[in-house]
């Protein structure tokens, strides 16, 4: 694979956990040459009012462009009016995490207690399907057990929920939608912290942050093949922070997009388990991704490791052919969904460690114009309708 050398990242990744904690409030995730990140002032930053939610009110579908938010400081899911914020919410579970929207308006849920089956029309939650995985006691926190990734098969009849189990390696439960039944396990590595499927359906793919790893799964056989994605090298195990977080799948080609740092962007064959690297910009420990139909990769920064050598929070959007544009936020920020006119993104302030806030950071792609906006409790996962 192409090296990019960046001696001091091999050093850093063996610090204590202690000092490491203090240097970053993040988790223990060819052709044209990129741009470079902006230097200057960041984009405009304005502040929304938080609205007054109030109860959920059931009624019709939510209105498209409607966001749905996993509260993972709370047991609900909050949906979200991004010019209004917050319109109501709805019980799921402790700690929900990653949730995905089916075309049959039911969003899927995972928490620490099972997977709830949220009907977006009526906002009620009409099932919590339990995990077959043992997770011990159910608890709160960046290392509690339970649901994680999570992500709805192409012809929505199965969803794959990453079942994190502290202390050990992971688990990926299938669900089958009509009769909301766990139907199957696999292992996978440990902290499955994002779950993608194929564009056909025919694969599932687990993002595994402690095992520096993707564990690619025969959606059909359930046969699982293990593909190492360490662009740094495991070295400190555990104790490392150049881990990947989470993996969009390319539309083109269907292979998977993982950024690591700001540094690094590891483009993974899920077939032959070929992994090439190539540059990044924003220079930033980084989490969540998205990919928009064109190719167009979104991943959030979270801020750096090292404050004397790293950049600052920021959404990276990167083009098709490898060019860059970097937005700075304010603050930590865990994952990100796009418009459907690919105009805006929205992401999410909750963050799996401490530094979060309870609101989503709303971005004009055009102009670099951010605004907070007031919404949910600690979201991580986000959707639109």
């Amino acid at each position: 694979m192409t090296k990019i050398r960046r001696p001091s990242r091999t050093a850093r990744a063996l610090l204590p956990a202690a000092v490491a904690g203090v240097l970053l409030a993040g988790c223990a995730r060819a052709g044209e040459a990129p741009a470079a990140a902006p230097d200057g002032p960041a984009p405009a930053v304005t502040v929304a009012p938080p609205p007054s939610a109030g109860p959920a009110t059931p009624g019709a579908k939510p209105a498209a462009g409607t966001l749905l938010v996993a509260d993972f400081g709370a047991d609900t899911v909050t949906f979200v009016d991004p010019a209004r914020g917050a319109t109501g919410s709805v019980e799921v579970g402790t700690a929900p995490y990653g949730l995905a929207l089916g075309k049959d308006g039911r969003a899927w849920v995972a928490t620490a207690e099972g997977v709830a089956v949220v009907d977006t029309a009526a906002r009620e939650r009409r099932a919590l399907v339990p995990y077959r995985t043992d997770t011990g006691p159910v608890t709160t926190g960046e290392y509690r057990g339970g649901g994680m990734g999570i992500a709805l098969s192409p012809d929505g009849k199965r969803v794959y929920v990453g079942v994190n189990v502290p202390g050990g390696d992971g688990t990926l439960e299938v669900i089958d939608t009509a009769s909301a039944k766990v139907v199957d396990v696999v292992d996978v590595g440990r902290r499955p912290f994002d779950v993608d499927v194929s564009r056909d359906g025919s694969a599932v793919y687990a993002t595994n942050h402690d095992s520096f790893d993707v564990t690619v799964v025969d959606a059909g056989s359930l046969d699982a093949r293990r593909v190492e994605v360490a662009p740094y090298g495991t070295e400190g195990g555990l104790g490392s922070w150049l881990k990947p977080h989470y993996a969009a799948v390319r539309p083109s080609d269907g292979k998977l997009l993982l950024p690591f740092e700001g540094e690094r962007l590891a483009v993974v064959d899920p077939a032959t388990g070929r992994v090439e690297i190539e540059e990044m910009t924003a220079d930033t420990h980084q989490h969540g991704v998205t990919v928009t139909p064109d190719g167009t990769l979104l991943a959030v920064g979270t801020g750096p490791i090292d404050p004397s050598e790293d950049r600052g929070p920021s959404l990276t959007v990167r083009s098709p052919r490898g060019v860059e544009r970097v937005y700075p936020l304010d603050g930590p920020h865990e994952d990100v969904a796009v418009s459907r006119d690919g105009r805006t993104a929205y992401v999410t302030g909750g963050f799996t460690r401490d530094g979060y806030w309870d609101g989503i950071s709303v971005v004009d792609l055009g102009s670099g114009e951010v605004k907070r906006l007031a919404a949910g409790a600690r979201p991580l996962g986000v959707v639109v309708f």
